[in-house]
C-alpha cells in the first residue's frame, strides 16, 4: 500500500516534514519497535495503576533518575507537576479547587523563559512570578521572589537562553535553600541523550521530557523524570483516578509505546544521526551556492537550542510577502513540503524529521517555488 494512502482516502494529503518535530505536524514518526510494542499492548486488558507504576520503575531505572511518570505529553506533564509541587506539604498530594487558597501557588521564572506551554502552571491554579528582563537577570532577583507562597521555580534549558538567565546550579541553591522544588522543563532538549539524567543531576526535582519527539514515541505522550518525594505526588492527580488530570488520559498501548521509545533511543547510535543530520545540512549549503536568489547558511542549534545543525535559507531582493507566498506554496502543492519561517524572509530546514531521499524532493520543490514566485520580485519587483 502506498505510504499515507490511509490518510488521502480523507482527503488529507500527508507532508513532508521539514519544520521538525512539531506537534502540529504529529510529533515524530515512531520506529518498528515501538509500533510492533503497541500493537501486543492493544491485545490484552491490564489494571493501568499497576502498569503505570511498573512503566515507571523502568524508565527510572534506564534514565539513571529516582523515579518517573507516563503523562499525556509534555504539557500534561507541567500540569501534573505544579499540583505535585503546590501540593507538596498536603496530607494526601490531591489538588482540589476549593482548597488553592491554602496551598503555595507562585511559580518563579525567568522572563527570558515565558512559554506558550506554562499555560497549563494556571490550568492547575498557579500563578506565575516573572523575574528579570529579556537580556539579563540577576541572582537577587531570584532570592528575592522565593518565599512561603512559592510553589516551584520553573527552568526553561535553552542553550541561546543562557546569557539571559541564570545558571540552574544557582537557581537549584537558592530553590532548595528553602525548600522549594525545581522543575525544569526539556520537552525538547534530546540530544544530548545524557539530558535525560543530568537534569535530575543538577538538582532539579522534577524534568519534563515530550515522548513523541526526538524519543519517537507516542505523540500523546510525556516523560516526567525525577525525585520519588515529587513523582509520587503525581499519580493522585492524574487518570485513571477521577481527579483534575483525568482529562489527560495516557491509554495502555502509550504506556507501552513510550517505553519501548525511551529503550530504543537508549541504543541509537547518536554520532551516526549527528553525520545523517550534518550531511543533509551540507547538502542544502551546496545546493544555495548555485543559486543567486538565496543565501543557504549552516546553523549549529536546532529550534529549542538543542545540539542539532539545520539549514537556514534566505530569499535575496524579495518584496514583502514573498517568503510566505513561497512557503504556501510548498504545502499547496504535492508533494507538500513544511519549512519553518524565520523573521520576515527566511526560513529554516530541519534535518531531523526528513527521511531518506527526501531531502532531494525538498530542493526539487524549493526550486520550483523559487523559479515561479522569488524571481518575480527581483529588482524594483516588476517581471522581465
Amino acid at each position: 500500500m502506498e505510504r499515507g494512502a490511509i490518510y488521502r482516502r480523507l482527503g488529507v494529503e500527508p507532508i513532508i516534514n521539514g519544520r521538525s518535530t512539531f506537534t502540529i505536524l504529529g510529533g515524530s514518526l515512531m520506529p518498528p519497535e515501538v509500533l510492533d510494542a503497541m500493537r501486543e499492548a492493544a491485545e490484552c486488558f491490564v489494571d493501568l495503576v499497576e502498569l503505570q507504576d511498573a512503566v515507571g520503575r523502568r524508565i527510572a531505572e534506564l534514565t539513571r533518575n529516582e523515579a518517573a511518570f507516563v503523562s499525556g505529553g509534555a504539557a500534561a506533564g507541567l500540569f501534573l507537576s505544579a499540583a505535585a509541587c503546590m501540593t507538596r506539604d498536603s496530607g494526601d498530594g490531591t489538588l482540589r479547587l476549593d482548597e488553592l487558597d491554602t496551598l503555595p501557588r507562585e511559580f518563579v521564572i525567568h522572563r527570558a523563559h515565558r512559554i506558550p506551554y506554562d499555560l497549563a502552571i494556571g490550568l492547575a491554579g498557579g500563578r506565575l512570578r516573572e523575574i528579570g528582563r529579556e537580556d539579563g537577570t540577576e541572582e537577587h532577583e531570584l532570592r528575592d521572589a522565593l518565599g512561603p507562597g512559592t510553589a516551584a521555580v520553573l527552568y526553561v534549558p535553552k542553550a541561546y537562553l543562557a546569557p539571559a538567565v541564570l545558571p540552574l546550579d544557582v537557581v537549584v541553591k537558592h530553590a532548595h535553600a528553602q525548600g522549594i522544588p525545581v522543575i525544569v522543563d526539556a520537552a525538547a532538549q534530546l540530544p544530548p541523550v545524557a539530558n535525560l539524567w543530568q537534569f535530575g543531576q543538577a538538582g532539579a526535582d522534577l524534568t519534563l521530557f515530550s515522548g513523541g519527539k526526538a524519543l519517537s514515541g507516542p505523540a500523546s505522550t510525556g516523560l516526567i523524570l525525577g525525585s520519588a518525594r515529587y513523582i509520587e505526588r503525581l499519580a493522585p492527580n492524574a487518570a485513571p483516578l477521577q481527579r483534575l488530570g483525568r482529562p489527560m488520559k495516557v491509554g495502555k498501548e502509550d504506556l507501552i509505546g513510550v517505553l519501548a521509545a525511551v529503550e530504543w533511543y537508549l541504543r541509537q547510535d547518536q554520532a551516526g544521526l549527528d553525520r545523517r543530520y550534518g550531511e543533509i545540512v551540507d547538502g542544502f549549503v551546496a545546493w544555495g551556492r548555485d543559486r543567486d536568489d538565496v543565501v543557504v547558511t549552516r546553523e549549529e542549534l536546532g529550534e529549542a537550542g538543542q545540539p542539532t545543525p539545520r539549514v537556514r535559507i534566505q530569499l535575496n531582493r524579495s518584496s514583502p510577502g514573498a517568503r510566505d507566498e513561497l512557503l504556501a506554496g510548498l504545502r499547496a502543492t504535492r508533494p507538500r513540503v513544511d519549512l519553518l519561517p524565520d523573521g520576515d524572509d527566511a526560513f529554516y530546514v530541519a534535518p531531523e524529521t526528513i527521511l531518506p531521499t527526501e531531502e532531494t524532493i525538498v530542493m526539487r520543490r524549493l526550486a520550483e517555488e523559487l523559479d515561479a514566485r522569488v524571481k518575480a520580485y527581483s529588482g524594483a519587483g516588476a517581471v522581465d
